[in-house]
Formats: C-alpha cells, sequence, structure tokens
C-alpha cells in the first residue's frame, strides 16, 4: 500500500469523515479499491477529500443494495476508511480514483452535514490491529488458499499465473481475493468484520470453495 502519510494509531485519522455506501464491495486495510466516480454528490466528495485529509470511508448498505437518488438507506454499523491515493480525470466527467486501505471502523452517528454526500462519526478504536496488522498465516493455511485462489481467478477470468499467487504476501492475497471475490454483500461483510487474518483466510477459504462450486457445477434437475 503506496501512501505519503502513514496511519499509526487510532488518533491519526479524523473522528468524521465521507462514508460512501457501495453495496457489495469492501475496503480491507492493505487493499486497494477501484473507483468509477461519476454522481454528482460522490464528485463532491472526492472533491472536498482531496482538499483536505483524503480520508473515505467505505460501508455497504445494511439492506444489501446500492441507494437511488435522493436516497439515505440505513448502513452497516463496520466499514473501513481509505486513502486517496490516485485521483484522474476521465474527460467526459467522471473520476478515475483508487482508495488504500488504512483501518476498520464503527460507525457512531451520521452527521447532519450541509454536503450532497453522508458524513459520520466514526470508531477507529475498536480495531487498533489494523493498524499493526498480523501479517502471515501458517504454510498449511496458505498453501490451501494458493490453490483455491487461483481456481477463482480462472473462473473470474483474471489473467494470473498461480505462480503470482504464491509470491505475494500472505496480507496482500487475502486481501486482494477477500475484496474480488464473487461473494454476496453478507459475506462480503463476514469477511470485513473477521477478527484477525487467520480467520479471514479459513473464511475466504470457504466462500471460494462454495463460489466455485457454483460456478462450475450446474444443478440437474431431477429425472
Amino acid at each position: 500500500m503506496a501512501m505519503n502519510k502513514t496511519y499509526s494509531r487510532a488518533s491519526d485519522l479524523p473522528e468524521a469523515i465521507p462514508v460512501f455506501p457501495l453495496a457489495g464491495a469492501i475496503l480491507l486495510p492493505g487493499g486497494q479499491l477501484p473507483l468509477n466516480i461519476f454522481e454528482p454528490r460522490y464528485l463532491a466528495m472526492f472533491d472536498d477529500a482531496m482538499r483536505g485529509e483524503r480520508i473515505i470511508g467505505i460501508v455497504q448498505p445494511a439492506g444489501g443494495a446500492d441507494a437511488g437518488p435522493g436516497e439515505t438507506p440505513a448502513l452497516r454499523n463496520v466499514g473501513a476508511a481509505g486513502r486517496i491515493t490516485q485521483l484522474s480525470e476521465t474527460g467526459d466527467g467522471r473520476y478515475f480514483a483508487v482508495l488504500s486501505g488504512i483501518a476498520r471502523f464503527r460507525l457512531v452517528a451520521e452527521l447532519d452535514a450541509p454536503t450532497p454526500y453522508r458524513q459520520a462519526r466514526v470508531d477507529f478504536g475498536s480495531f487498533a490491529e489494523d493498524f499493526a496488522p498480523e501479517e502471515t498465516i501458517s504454510p498449511d493455511r496458505r498453501e490451501n488458499l494458493n490453490g483455491i485462489a487461483f481456481n477463482l481467478a480462472q473462473a473470474l477470468n483474471l489473467d494470473i499465473a498461480r505462480t503470482d499467487i504464491e509470491a505475494m504476501p500472505d496480507f496482500d492475497m487475502i486481501a486482494v481475493f477477500a475484496m474480488i471475490g464473487p461473494f454476496n454483500p453478507t459475506e462480503k461483510q463476514a469477511l470485513l468484520e473477521a477478527p484477525d487474518l487467520a480467520a479471514r483466510s479459513d473464511l475466504l477459504l470457504a466462500l471460494a470453495e462454495v463460489a466455485l462450486s457454483r460456478a462450475t457445477h450446474a444443478v440437474k434437475p431431477l429425472q
């Protein structure tokens, strides 16, 4: 995760941040989330963030679906904050941005903000381990994940070799496949809220096995 600013503790982050509700997407510490920004409210969010701390929170709507114009659905209690590390204009009114994940937060209260986008007071203290995360898992866990991650990449038509997967550090590989995997919003949230790297790797393995089974085995009609 390439950032010009480092974050060593919860107090390094602001207590109030803009929040971007996004169904079916999570941001994990150490992960990178590419975003195609086109709605006026979110263009304004990124403009304001670039003038300030460059911090944006990604959180899923509680109902599992993105909001329509003017809607403000309830949000999940846990999200993650990222720093804008890439931002480019596309020439047609959109931004392409990349958020680099810093730490998870617990939503404390939504603010009555004058901005067109939502803002919330958040608590990073519940996830102190994100600032000094465990970075490795057992060799057995990693070997199992290498195989399932490669099969998942193949199912998703990703051009990635098994050797590339094996070369990735444990922490990075788990973040990448947890974020890009074909999991439903509830499964994604469970991966986000996993208490540690070992628990997230075990959950990722189980969910990936189910996803692969769905992708490769058609249900045969009863005779």
